[in-house]
C-alpha cells in the first residue's frame, strides 16, 4: 500500500519542481542578436548571479528543510537528472549579446578566433586589444565606454545567407582520416561538409551556425540560413608582427605604429616550443601543402616515414602557410579553428584559417619583422 505524503512531503516536492524548472533558452533571432545591448547582458548576468546565489543559501528554509533522505519512497534515483541536463544546455547556450559583440570586435580587426556567442579567454583578449586600438580603457574590461565606442559601428550582426549551386556541391570528405598515411593518400583535405565550410567563411564555430539554423540541412540549394556577417578584411600593409607567447597573441602594426589587427592564437608547447627573438616573413602561400617528416619535427602515430599530404583547409596547416626566415617555422591556419589557444603546436604560430589568410595578404615578404617574446 503506498503511504500517504506529507503536507510537508509535498510542499517540498513542489518547490523542487519550480527549482528544477530550466532557464529559458535565450532568444537567437536575427533581430535579437542584431539589437543586443550591453544593460541587458548585464542585467542577465546580475540575474543569474542573484539566483545561483539564492540557490547557495545554507538556511534552505522550510521546503529544505522538509527535504526526505534517499532511502524514502519517491527519492530520485543516483545520475544525472533530465532537469539537471536541460539547465547545462541552457547556462552552456550562446548569448545573443555576445553574438553580436563577437562580430563587432571582428569588424574592427580586434579577433575573438571562432564567433560563438560564449565569453571566454579570447573574446577577453580581443576586447582588451580594442580599447588598446582606440585609446580607451587601461584594464582591459568591457564596460560602458568600450561598449558605447565599438557599437557605435551600426552594421548587422548577422543576416540572411541563401545556399548556391556551389556551396552544395562541394567537393567534401564526410569521413576525413585523422592519421598522416590515410590522409596523404587523398588528393584534398577539404571540408566534411557545407555546414563546416560556411561557419568558417563567416567566422564562426560551427555549433553555432546550426544553433542559429536548427531546421537546415545544409544540402539544399537555396536554403536560407542565418549567418554571421564579420565585415571586411583589414588593408593596411603590416610592418611589424609581435607574437606574445605569454598571451597566446598575435598583434600585427602598421609602419606609423599603429595597431594593424590583433588575432588569438596557438604559440607552440612544452615538447616543440616556438621560437624566440627576431626573424622576418619570407613569403606566404596559399593552399599549401604539408611535409611531414618525424626526424625534424614530431611523429604523428606510428608514421615514420617521411609524408607529404594534400592542401585543404583541413590540412595540419590549414589553409595558409606564412613562411619565417628560421627554418621549419611559420605562421598558419588550423583544422580545428575553435580549439585557438587552448591546444598546443608543434612549435609554429596557428591561427583560424580566415585570419591566417587575412594576415597573409597584408605581410611584406622579405620587410615585415617578426618578433617572439614572453
Amino acid at each position: 500500500m503506498t503511504k500517504p505524503l506529507s503536507l510537508a512531503m509535498m510542499l517540498w516536492m513542489a518547490s523542487t519542481a519550480l527549482s528544477f524548472a530550466a532557464p529559458p533558452q535565450p532568444d537567437l533571432s536575427e533581430n535579437a542578436i542584431n539589437s543586443a545591448s550591453f544593460s541587458d547582458w548585464t542585467a542577465r548576468r546580475e540575474a543569474a548571479k542573484a539566483e545561483a546565489d539564492a540557490a547557495k543559501d545554507p538556511s534552505g528554509g522550510e521546503a529544505a528543510q522538509a527535504q526526505p533522505a534517499a532511502s524514502e519512497e519517491g527519492a530520485n534515483e543516483p545520475g544525472k537528472k533530465p532537469e539537471d541536463e536541460e539547465a547545462a544546455k541552457a547556462k552552456d547556450a550562446a548569448d545573443p549579446f555576445l553574438i553580436r559583440l563577437q562580430v563587432l570586435l571582428d569588424h574592427a580587426h580586434a579577433s575573438p578566433g571562432v564567433i560563438d556567442g560564449r565569453s571566454g579567454g579570447n573574446t577577453d583578449k580581443a576586447v582588451r586589444a580594442y580599447g588598446e586600438m582606440q585609446g580607451l580603457n587601461e584594464d582591459g574590461a568591457l564596460n560602458e565606454e568600450v561598449w558605447a565606442k565599438l557599437s557605435a559601428d551600426a552594421g548587422p550582426a548577422v543576416k540572411s545567407y541563401q545556399l548556391t549551386k556551389e556551396d552544395v556541391a562541394g567537393p567534401y570528405v564526410p569521413d576525413l582520416p585523422s592519421d598522416y598515411a590515410e590522409m596523404a593518400k587523398l588528393d584534398r583535405l577539404a571540408y566534411r561538409d557545407a555546414a563546416e565550410m560556411l561557419a568558417e567563411r563567416f567566422h564562426m564555430d560551427e555549433a553555432l551556425i546550426r544553433s542559429l539554423n536548427p531546421e537546415a540541412d545544409f544540402k539544399t540549394e537555396g536554403q536560407t540560413i542565418l549567418v554571421a556577417d564579420p565585415g571586411a578584411d583589414p588593408e593596411t600593409k603590416v610592418d611589424r608582427i609581435v607574437v606574445d607567447k605569454s598571451k597566446g597573441e598575435l598583434i600585427a602594426y602598421a609602419e606609423d605604429g599603429r595597431i594593424v589587427l590583433m588575432d588569438p592564437a596557438t604559440i607552440g608547447s612544452e615538447d616543440t616550443p616556438s621560437p624566440s627573438g627576431t626573424m622576418k616573413v619570407k613569403g606566404s602561400a596559399r593552399e599549401p601543402t604539408y611535409e611531414y617528416d618525424p626526424k625534424k619535427n614530431f611523429q604523428q602515430g606510428k608514421n615514420r616515414k617521411k609524408l607529404t599530404l594534400p592542401p585543404g583547409p583541413n590540412g595540419p596547416v590549414g589553409s595558409v602557410w606564412i613562411d619565417l626566415s628560421k627554418p621549419t617555422y611559420g605562421i598558419h591556419g588550423t583544422p580545428e579553428p575553435s580549439q585557438i589557444d587552448k591546444t598546443a603546436s608543434h612549435g609554429c604560430v596557428r591561427l583560424t584559417n580566415w585570419d591566417a589568410e587575412a594576415l597573409s595578404r597584408l605581410v611584406k615578404p622579405l620587410e615585415t619583422v617578426v618578433e617572439f617574446k614572453g
